[in-house]
């Protein structure tokens, strides 16, 4: 299998700590992909024609993308029961939040990076922000006996988002108000998958 990826995408991070956590990291050739909306000339748009990673082909079958996608293709092929029956719902939730925060967060980078100094909304940026605020607060009020619980894939999404609001935005200070997901997070921070994917 091939992953097309770039090491501080937070999707191909949720995939790359699901390859450790899953031991398939050896199954898989790591090929560098990079690029914005408005360039995909370097991306894998013959594996993903909306031409974004994290993008992994198979020997079995068409090639798959997005990271929700990949990420239970590969707890699926490992057995690793990353998404329990007993609280799959409470699971995928968690997870879809987790990829929301990542959407809001690559979007701020994306405004600054891609659109004309000129063309810039600070107002668009601070709506993006207001959605990762309300995630992290509904998490902080509604999700941290779940975090609290054996491994799933909503606690390996929620780290990663965490940690690209590091990696991105430390800047805006996501921890003041949420002493509770901060401290689950910088243990969950110490596993070996984490440390190992950092960007």
């Amino acid at each position: 299998m091939q992953l097309f990826y770039a090491a501080a995408s937070p999707f191909v991070r949720k995939v790359m700590v699901t390859l450790h956590e899953t031991e398939q990291l050896d199954d898989v050739e790591l090929v560098d992909a990079t690029g914005t909306p408005l360039d995909a000339s370097d991306m894998p748009t013959a594996h993903n024609p909306l031409g974004k990673i994290p993008a992994l082909t198979r020997k079995d079958g068409p090639a798959i993308y997005d990271s929700r996608v990949i990420c239970r293709f590969l707890d699926a092929r490992a057995a690793a029961g990353l998404y329990p029956d007993r609280s799959l719902w409470e699971t995928l939730t968690l997870e879809a939040t987790a990829d929301g925060i990542m959407d809001a967060a690559v979007l701020m980078v994306y405004e600054a990076r891609c659109r004309p100094e000129n063309m810039q909304s600070i107002d668009w940026v601070d709506g993006q922000w207001d959605k990762i605020g309300r995630a992290l607060d509904a998490v902080t009020t509604r999700w941290m006996s779940h975090l609290a619980g054996p491994l799933d894939m909503g606690q390996i999404a929620m780290a990663c988002a965490l940690g690209y609001l590091d990696f991105r935005h430390d800047d805006r200070a996501w921890r003041k108000g949420h002493d509770a997901l901060d401290d689950w997070f910088a243990a969950f921070a110490q596993r070996d998958s984490m440390q190992a994917t950092r960007p």
